[in-house]
């Protein structure tokens, strides 16, 4: 039996194999450290790696070791102490004594401190992007930005030689050599009959002897042709056919109105930019749009999305028309699958939270593949979250909303609204 084994080195001169093991073995100690990360970290640093501490007493390994009893023979080199044959008392008790964390000084036990490495950035995104996927993602077939895959269209005359069809290039030049010798094979066939009606005869040694040449100059022609030409050549032909592919856009809704302090504005940037980091990563044909909201909404660009310092009133139902109009403009529902996600605390003009009922089940949630919808506050549920129950009770598959109250609910309610779906 032969053993493979991999000894490629990484940057940091360990055993890639081994590390890839580890971070399996200690996986949920590992997602419990990303959690708590992603809670404690600023807006700008949220995709960089993180320092993972694993307690010792976890990273306790299997041993073997000899048990009470027995003889045993030691060499002690450098002792100063003992002699041969003297006898050395077992030591009682274990090792005592508690980590590096302990909360006063002692003379006496010894102990270990945790387990501190560093994971990548790649590696950190694994893990905070675990078992998330876009809820009722489908494949549809798309205009001028296909993905192709290279199916069998039967044989050509031309094409590469690691194309090229063995079989059917033999027949070719099998078919060919019959189509070209026919005739003289038959002539040669009967020459060769006639030939041997002659036998020895000495009479016939003249006709004989006319005929032998004839029929060796049939066979040099017929040899002529050869076993091989270039037009037998046959390749197999692959073209490409375009196949559906999955593409998405996410229209990303932010409240600014004065009533968002800049503590729930905080929060509410932290889940979008949470959002926007894992359709970047896991998704390669996804767009985003970004919409700002006040008394009037408006689309702009991602740096003026998380910065622009722009405030007013609330009228939420502007944002959910303006998604409207850019999604019937240049996303048709045909082509793409639509997601939107809304962040608000929850305040809204007098009677805009039915309009936003309105646009939602009439409108929007018709023609989107899901819309989720995060009420940042901690104090009572008002108009617009009751408004929103009753579109979840219409629309049970396709809509979810969630209350945050700080900055730890983040993470978890983000993973509640994107886990993967189990089919």
């Amino acid at each position: 039996m032969s053993y493979i084994i991999d000894r490629r080195l990484n940057s940091k001169k360990k055993s890639m194999v081994n590390r890839q093991r580890f971070l399996r073995r200690y996986r949920q100690h590992i997602k419990k450290a990303v959690s708590d990360a992603v809670d404690k970290r600023s807006i700008t640093d949220i995709d960089s790696g993180e320092h993972i501490s694993i307690p010792s007493r976890d990273l306790n390994e299997p041993l073997f070791q000899h048990g009470q009893g027995g003889k045993n023979t030691r060499v002690l080199p450098g002792n100063d102490k003992f002699s041969s044959g003297d006898h050395i008392q077992r030591p009682e008790g274990g090792s005592g004594g508690g980590g590096g964390s302990g909360s006063g000084a002692s003379d006496q036990g010894e102990g270990e401190d945790d387990f501190v490495f560093q994971i990548s950035q790649e590696e950190f995104l694994n893990f905070l992007f675990e078992d998330l996927a876009l809820p009722n993602l489908i494949k549809r077939q798309l205009n001028g930005n296909e993905e192709f895959e290279f199916r069998r269209a039967g044989i050509s005359n031309e094409g590469s030689p690691g194309k090229i069809n063995i079989i059917r290039s033999l027949r070719s030049a099998n078919s060919r050599r019959i189509a070209l010798t026919s005739k003289k094979r038959r002539i040669l066939r009967e020459l060769e009959a006639e030939i041997e009606n002659l036998g020895d005869d000495e009479k016939n040694k003249e006709q004989r002897a006319d005929l032998e040449i004839k029929a060796k100059t049939l066979r040099e022609k017929i040899s002529r042709v050869p076993w091989l030409d270039d037009f037998d050549l046959k390749y197999n032909l692959h073209v490409k056919n375009p196949v559906p592919t999955s593409k998405a856009v996410m229209f990303c809704l932010m409240d600014v109105s004065g009533s968002m302090d800049q503590a729930t504005k905080d929060i509410a940037k932290r889940f979008f930019l949470l959002l926007y980091l894992f359709l970047q990563r896991n998704y390669e044909k996804t767009e985003v749009v970004f919409i700002r909201h006040h008394t009037s909404a408006k689309e702009v660009d991602e740096k003026e999305f998380f910065y622009s310092r722009e405030t007013g009133g609330t009228i939420v139902s502007s944002a959910l028309k303006l998604m409207d109009e850019v999604l019937t403009t240049r996303y048709p529902p045909s082509e793409w699958n639509i997601y939107g996600a809304q962040a608000s605390d929850g305040d809204n003009w007098n009677d805009d939270s039915q309009v936003c009922y309105q646009t939602l089940t009439e409108n929007l949630l018709p023609k989107v593949q899901y819309f989720s919808y995060i009420e940042i506050t901690s104090r009572e549920r008002q108009a617009l979250w009751h408004a929103y129950e009753q579109v979840l009770s219409d629309f049970p598959h396709n809509f979810a909303m969630k209350q945050l109250a700080n900055v730890a609910d983040i993470y978890p309610v983000f993973r509640q609204l994107f886990q993967k779906q189990t089919e």
